[in-house]
C-alpha cells in the first residue's frame, strides 16, 4: 500500500508491543455547525461527534456518528443561504472536558486559535492518534455532505476535484499543527503533502494505524473488529478518489489548458510579446526554439491587426518547428491606468560611452537602414537606430565613410561606418559616433567625397519621447478625468501640482481622502488629500531620492477603496470576439468575485465557447480573499480551467511582506482543485532587461518549478532568458525536494 506514507515498521512495532494502553470510553462534543467564510476563519461552534475508542484489551465498536442539523439547525441552514456564493460550510467542534477523569477525549477539534488535538502522551499511544485521525477523516466527509448541493453544480469533467478541494478546506481549516507533530513521532503521514488527494491519504493512515494495532492485539475479537473497520474504510477509498486518479486529473487538466509538454520537459514557458515582436522577423521563432510553449499577448495594448499577425508568426513558426506553441490573450479588465501624456518631440539621442573624467572609452554605435530592411539582427545591440529615406542613398555608403550632419542644436556631428550586414530585405550599416548628438526627423546626412557631389539622405521615422512627469515626497498630484484637463476647477488652480488624467470612471466614485493610492507596480505611493467629480488631489509620500518617473499607460492601485465595475468591460466584450475566434486560451484580469465568473460564463455560453481555456488572474485582495469560492464557479462550466499568480498588482494591492505567504496558499488551494497555475511578474526581470539576472531570481525561478508554467515578460534579452529559465526547469527530469532527490555535493564523498 502507497500513498503519503513512509514508516519505520521495526520501530513502530516496538512502540506499540511497549505502550502503556489506558481505558478509553467515549466522548461527546456539542455544538452547531459553522459557517465557514471563504477565508477559513471559524465564525461559530459545531455539531455532536462520538468518536470510537478502545480499551484495555478489546478492540470495542463504538458507535461513530457525525450528527446531522436537527429542526431548528435546518431553519438556520435554509436562512442563511448554504450554498450562497459567499460562504463554504465547514463542521467544526469545540473542546468540552470529560466528566469522567479516567476517560480520555480523543480527536476534539477545538475553537478558533484554541488547538486542535491534546498532545500525544508517549510514541506508543496510536489508540490516541487513530482516533484524532478518524475524527478529522468524520470531519472531511461531514464537509462534502454539507456542501453536497454546491458539489452537484460542478461540471463532470471537474466533479472530483471539486469535492477534494471541499475537503482540504476542510482539513485546513483546523489546527492540525499538534497531529502533524504526533504523525512525526513515527513518520507516518505527511499533512503538508496531502492537498492533491486528501481523503484517500487520511484513509490509508487510518488503515496503517489500524493495521499496526491488530498486530499488537491478537485475540479473534480484535481481528474482526479490525477487518470490519477495514473493509468499510476501503469502501469509502475505492472510486474517483484514490491518489492515481487525482493524479491523473490534475494531469489532464494541464493537458486541456496548456497543451502537451515536449522532449520530457516538466514545467511549460509562456512568453509575452507585444508590437516588438513586428519589428524582428525571427524573434518569435528564436522564443520557440529557445523553449516558450506559450505566448502572452496583452489585450490592453496593441490592436487586432497587430494581434493578428503576431498570431500568424506564432503559428506559422510552431508548424515550421513542429513544436507546439498556444495563445493566451488576457483581457485589459478595469485595470486603472494614467492616460497617454502629450508625446514629447521626435528626437533620439546618441552617447558614447565615456569615463570618470569625461574622455570618451567607446564610441556610440549607431544602426543605418533603410525603413523597409527591418530591426538589426538579433545579435547586435546598436545604442541608437536610424532610417534613411533614401534607398539610393544606402547603396553609396562603403565601409570607411564618413557621414555629416547637423544635430537638432545645430551641432556639426559626426558618423563613421564601421561594418556592413546584409539583412532580409535591403542593406544595414553600424556607424560609430564619439560625440554626443540628437538627431531628429528630417534631419539630412552627407557623405564626405574629395571630389564630386555629395550625396544627401534624410533620417525619417524618428519616435515621439516618452513623455513623463517627475514626482518627489511632498509634490503634489492632481489626476484629472479625460477631457476635463483644460477646464477651470478648483483644484486647477493648485500651484506647483502636477497633473495626469485617467480615463476610469470607477476611480473617481471609489476613493475617499485618507485612502492610499500607488502608481507605476508600487514605484510611488500616495495619500489622496481631496475629491470631485472630475478630481483627485494626491500628496506623493513615497518615492525615489531624485524623484520617480510616471509616464502614460502605467498602472494605479486603491488598495484600501472598495472599487464597483461590472465582470466585463464594453472594451472586454468586443476583445472576446478577437479572442474566440484567435486565441486557445482567455485570461480574465481583476478576478473579485464569482459575480465575474458568472457574467464571463454566460458570455461564453452565449457564443457556443465551451473549449477556449479560462485563466482566473488573481492579483487584488478581494480576488484573493474569495479564491476558493471562484474556482468553485468556474468549475461549473466544462471549459479548461487555469489559474495566473499575477504577482504585482497583488503585492501592490495586499501588501509585499504577504506576497510569499498568499503565493503558497493559491498554489496549495489550486493543487487541491487539481488546476495548473501560472507563476508570473518580475520572472528574471533583470536577466530580461539587461542580460544579468540577480541571486534571487534564480532561487525565485526555482521555487516557481512547483507550478505548471513560468511566465516571462518582454525585454531586450527575452530569447536568452528563455533558454536560461529552460535550462533551469528542466535540469532535473522530475520535480523532487532536496531532501530526497540525488545530491551533487555526494559525489565527493561516495
Amino acid at each position: 500500500m502507497t500513498a503519503y506514507i513512509v514508516t519505520n515498521h521495526k520501530a513502530i512495532r516496538h512502540a506499540i508491543h511497549t505502550a502503556d494502553v489506558s481505558d478509553l470510553g467515549s466522548c461527546t462534543l456539542r455544538g452547531k455547525f459553522a459557517y465557514l467564510p471563504c477565508r477559513l476563519n471559524v465564525r461559530q461552534p459545531a455539531q455532536t461527534v462520538q468518536l470510537l475508542a478502545k480499551n484495555r484489551n478489546t478492540l470495542t465498536r463504538k458507535t461513530t456518528t457525525f450528527a446531522i442539523p436537527n429542526e431548528n439547525d435546518e431553519a438556520e441552514r435554509s436562512g442563511s443561504h448554504a450554498c450562497s456564493d459567499d460562504q463554504v460550510l465547514m463542521p467544526l467542534e469545540n473542546n468540552h472536558s470529560s466528566s469522567d477523569l479516567d476517560e480520555e477525549a480523543v480527536g476534539s477539534l477545538s475553537e478558533a486559535g484554541a488547538g486542535l488535538f491534546q498532545s500525544v502522551e508517549h510514541s506508543g499511544n496510536q489508540e490516541s492518534l487513530l482516533d484524532k485521525l478518524k475524527a478529522v477523516h468524520l470531519h472531511v466527509l461531514a464537509s462534502e455532505q454539507w456542501n453536497a448541493s454546491r458539489l452537484k453544480l460542478s461540471h463532470k469533467n471537474y466533479m472530483e476535484s471539486a469535492t477534494n478541494l471541499i475537503h482540504y478546506l476542510a482539513l485546513k481549516c483546523l489546527d492540525i499543527e499538534p497531529l502533524k507533530d504526533d504523525f512525526a513521532l513515527i513518520t507516518l503521514l505527511n499533512l503538508e503533502m496531502v492537498n492533491s488527494s486528501v481523503l484517500e491519504s487520511l484513509t490509508t493512515g487510518i488503515q496503517l494505524l489500524e493495521n499496526l494495532q491488530l498486530k499488537s492485539v491478537r485475540t479473534d475479537e480484535n481481528v474482526s473488529a479490525g477487518i470490519c473497520t477495514q473493509e468499510k474504510l476501503d469502501q469509502q477509498n475505492k472510486g474517483n478518489y484514490t491518489r492515481n486518479t487525482m493524479r491523473m486529473k490534475a494531469y489532464l487538466n494541464r493537458e486541456r489548458l496548456l497543451g502537451p509538454l515536449q522532449d520530457s520537459r516538466i514545467t511549460h514557458i509562456m512568453t509575452t510579446v507585444g508590437e516588438e515582436a513586428l519589428e524582428s522577423e525571427t524573434l518569435i521563432t528564436d522564443l520557440i526554439k529557445a523553449g516558450t510553449s506559450l505566448i502572452r499577448i496583452n489585450c490592453a495594448h496593441g490592436n487586432p491587426e497587430i494581434w493578428s499577425e503576431i498570431i500568424r508568426r506564432v503559428k506559422q513558426s510552431s508548424q515550421m518547428l513542429e513544436a507546439p506553441c498556444r495563445i493566451l490573450m488576457d483581457l485589459a479588465g478595469p485595470k486603472l491606468r494614467t492616460s497617454n501624456l502629450k508625446p514629447g518631440p521626435c528626437v533620439v539621442k546618441i552617447s558614447p560611452k565615456k569615463n570618470a573624467t569625461g574622455n570618451v572609452i567607446f564610441p556610440a554605435q549607431v544602426w543605418l537602414s533603410h525603413r523597409g530592411a527591418g530591426s538589426p539582427p538579433p545579435h547586435l545591440s546598436p545604442d541608437a537606430v536610424l532610417f534613411i529615406d533614401d534607398q539610393e542613398f544606402l547603396t553609396e555608403i562603403k565601409v570607411g565613410d564618413t557621414l555629416r550632419f547637423f544635430d537638432a542644436r545645430g551641432k556639426k556631428r559626426m558618423l563613421k561606418i564601421s561594418r556592413v550586414f546584409h539583412v532580409f530585405s535591403g542593406t544595414g550599416f553600424i556607424a560609430e559616433c564619439t560625440r554626443t548628438a540628437y538627431v531628429s526627423s528630417g534631419t539630412e546626412l552627407f557623405i564626405k567625397r574629395k571630389k564630386g557631389r555629395f550625396p544627401v539622405g534624410q533620417v525619417v521615422d524618428v519616435p515621439a519621447r516618452e513623455s513623463f512627469i517627475r514626482l518627489r515626497v511632498g509634490d503634489l498630484l492632481i489626476i484629472s478625468r479625460d477631457g476635463t484637463y483644460d477646464q477651470d476647477n478648483s483644484y486647477g488652480r493648485t500651484r506647483g501640482a502636477h497633473r495626469i488624467t485617467c480615463s476610469s470612471g470607477y476611480l473617481f466614485d471609489a476613493v475617499k481622502p485618507g485612502e492610499r493610492i500607488a502608481f507605476d507596480d508600487g514605484k510611488i505611493w500616495g495619500v489622496i488629500k481631496g475629491t470631485s467629480i472630475s478630481e483627485i488631489v494626491v500628496s506623493i509620500t513615497h518615492a525615489g531620492l531624485r524623484g520617480t518617473k510616471l509616464g502614460s499607460q502605467k498602472s494605479i492601485n486603491i488598495p484600501d477603496s472598495n472599487i464597483r465595475h461590472e465582470g466585463l468591460t464594453s472594451k472586454d466584450l468586443v476583445d472576446l470576439e478577437f479572442v474566440a475566434s484567435h486565441a486557445d486560451m482567455v485570461g480574465v484580469s481583476f478576478v473579485r468575485d464569482t459575480r465575474d465568473i458568472i457574467v464571463l460564463r454566460k458570455e461564453l455560453e452565449k457564443r457556443k465557447l465551451q473549449n477556449l481555456g479560462i485563466v482566473l488572474k488573481i492579483e487584488t485582495k478581494r480576488g484573493f480573499e474569495k479564491f476558493p469560492l471562484l474556482l468553485l464557479e468556474a468549475m461549473k462550466s466544462s471549459n479548461p480551467l487555469g489559474v495566473m499568480i499575477a504577482r504585482g498588482d497583488l503585492a501592490v494591492e495586499c501588501g509585499w511582506e504577504r506576497l510569499a505567504d498568499m503565493q503558497e496558499e493559491i498554489l496549495s488551494v489550486s493543487g487541491a482543485a487539481h488546476i495548473p497555475v501560472i507563476w508570473a511578474t518580475q520572472v528574471l526581470e533583470s536577466l530580461v532587461k539587461s542580460g544579468v539576472p540577480t541571486r534571487a531570481e534564480m532561487t525565485d525561478v526555482a521555487n516557481g518549478r512547483r507550478a505548471s508554467c513560468i511566465m516571462l515578460n518582454k525585454g531586450k534579452h527575452i530569447v536568452e532568458a528563455v533558454s536560461t529559465l529552460d535550462n533551469i526547469l528542466n535540469a532535473n527530469s522530475k520535480k523532487m525536494k532536496a531532501e530526497v532527490k540525488p545530491l551533487v555535493l555526494s559525489s565527493h564523498l561516495f
